[in-house]
């Protein structure tokens, strides 16, 4: 991970940058669960007003460096917490989701928290891995950004959060 990693609320000057790195093919491919038509700016913009509007989601800007490199958001999904992150595929590998999901953790006070993963996500399922979510199920479901139904695993981070001390937002990760 990067030291100079941090989170951020998400501002209005976030979304053309979020939108951009949605457009990425082989991004949409790798998600598979992302939007229908990932080119629907209006779409775009009513799913980040949505989000922003409830207080119940917590999404935060990945910033490193001063520079947005994606997003990260914990929401409701029924009566369980998910998460999901999108960091924009230029700056893959380099360990800025690990980082991000971790700092985005030591916010939400509730757990479990879950998440899914395509199957065949590798790199997304290392990054839940490292950040301690272990498989509890799988499903399937279609994926927008495949056209077809994609067969995903379903994750758990079981357990306490961590102590607050070691959790505020805007913290500097080292690492």
């Amino acid at each position: 991970m990067t030291a100079d990693l941090r989170l951020r609320p998400v501002l209005d000057d976030d979304l053309p940058l979020f939108f951009a790195h949605q457009q990425d093919v082989e991004a949409n491919w790798m998600a598979a669960f992302g939007p229908a038509d990932p080119a629907d700016r209006a779409a775009f913009d009513a799913h980040w007003r949505r989000v922003r509007a409830d207080a119940a989601m917590v999404p935060r800007t990945v910033v490193v460096g001063g520079e947005v490199v994606g997003h990260v958001i914990a929401f409701p999904a029924g009566d369980r917490t998910e998460v999901s992150y999108w960091i924009d595929p230029r700056r893959w590998g380099r360990g800025y989701a690990t980082g991000a999901l971790a700092a985005l953790l030591g916010e939400v006070s509730r757990r479990p928290v879950h998440a899914r993963a395509a199957k065949d996500n590798r790199a997304s399922l290392a990054v839940l891995r490292k950040c301690g979510f272990v498989v509890t199920g799988e499903d399937r479901g279609y994926a927008h950004g495949r056209g077809v139904e994609v067969e995903e695993w379903v994750l758990e981070l079981p357990g306490p959060a961590p102590a607050p001390a070691l959790t505020r937002a805007g913290t500097t990760l080292a690492g």
